[in-house]
């Protein structure tokens, strides 16, 4: 079976090795040195100034919004995956979905004002696929109306914008390092601040609400272990191998596939992207399931990613119109792309995508 994703893996020995290193001093977990390591060389590989290494990519989402008391209306984007919404809901604040733009497929930068009500109190956008959302437009809209920006830039390790971090926008920004991302700590997640006091605050949450027998705040435990600690630092030197192997896979679908019947969505030409997903979209919803059928029946897997479109959750209260972003969910398939997938196996399956479509 060709999955859809691959976890890259470093050296065994090279990753025991570091290991070793908290192994030998029995400190596995509350942060360690390993941790903190880690932390120190994120920040200067995305040149940021405050970032926590956390146990996983849907907390810091959480902790955002409480950091910054947010508790009415968040408005979001419905084309993300279902952590984005549930973050909000869980926190008690109330999705307020704003459609996508149909090229980029991150949130309509343009429809935003339209959708802020005396409620309103922040905005959290995705990077989708790494694709860049309009960053100067959401910053002059937010500054407007006071409102704060987070951005869920799960997909975005590695993608810049302008020259800078796609990590580095927002008040907060938050990124996934599970298994499955283009750079991994097996579980993991981070969480970039750009003041020094939400920073503050944010280490206090991510542990309890204390520093030993001190107790300052309430909190929840979003730490994470030297384990994982370890799997990053093995991983992160190579993340240009493992980007530049990506984007090879990439284009081999790119000079391949026939794209002048499947779309694609529209990258800035002012972004470096990490070649994390390949997104197609299909003419019709049943092409797609065509297409994933086929494909399944010769031993490769694809993912609706994403899909429902998030407006159409069966446990939301509030039911919200957004036409692109149901259509489109409907009719996008990411194909399998990891750094290993060979181009005998990309050529097998877009063959079978060619012909069905």
């Amino acid at each position: 079976m060709i999955n859809v994703t691959k976890t890259y893996l470093p050296s065994f020995d090279e990753y025991i090795a570091i290991v070793k290193r908290a192994w030998d001093k029995s400190w596995i977990t509350n942060n360690g040195e390993l941790v903190q390591e880690l932390e120190e060389k994120l920040m200067q590989y995305l040149g940021v100034q405050h970032l926590l290494f956390t146990s996983n990519g849907t907390l810091p989402l959480q902790m955002a919004l409480k950091v910054l008391g947010i508790k009415k209306e968040v408005i979001t984007t419905p084309f993300s995956y279902v952590a984005t919404t549930n973050s909000i809901l869980w926190e008690g604040a109330v999705p307020v979905f704003v459609d996508i733009d149909p090229h980029t497929l991150c949130i309509d930068a343009d429809k935003i004002e339209a959708a802020i009500t005396a409620d309103t109190e922040a905005i959290m956008a995705t990077h989708v696929y790494g694709i860049p959302c309009d960053v100067e437009k959401i910053e002059a809209i937010a500054k407007k109306h006071g409102l704060k920006v987070i951005y869920d830039a799960a997909h975005s390790f590695g993608c810049t914008y302008n020259g800078k971090s796609l990590l580095s926008y927002g008040d907060i920004s938050t990124c996934s390092f599970h298994a499955t991302k283009v750079f991994h700590t097996g579980e993991g997640g981070c969480i970039i601040a750009k003041d020094e006091e939400v920073a503050k605050q944010l280490l206090l949450y991510r542990s309890f609400g204390h520093l030993g027998d001190d107790y300052y705040s309430i909190g929840i435990n979003a730490k994470n272990s030297e384990l994982h600690a370890a799997m990053g630092l093995c991983n992160l030197p190579a993340i240009g191998e493992i980007i530049n192997a990506r984007k090879l896979v990439y284009e081999e679908y790119n000079n391949r596939l026939n794209l002048e019947k499947i779309k694609q969505p529209v990258f800035s030409k002012n972004a470096d992207y990490n070649y994390a997903y390949y997104p197609v979209i299909f003419k019709t919803e049943k092409i797609l399931l065509e297409v994933r059928a086929v494909l399944l029946k010769n031993a490769v897997s694809t993912r609706r990613y994403f899909y429902p479109s998030l407006n159409q959750l069966p446990f939301l209260k509030n039911t919200m119109s957004c036409p692109v972003s149901e259509d489109i969910s409907c009719r996008v398939l990411a194909l399998p792309l990891f750094t290993d997938l060979s181009t005998e196996d990309v050529s097998r399956i877009c063959a079978i995508v060619n012909e069905l479509v």
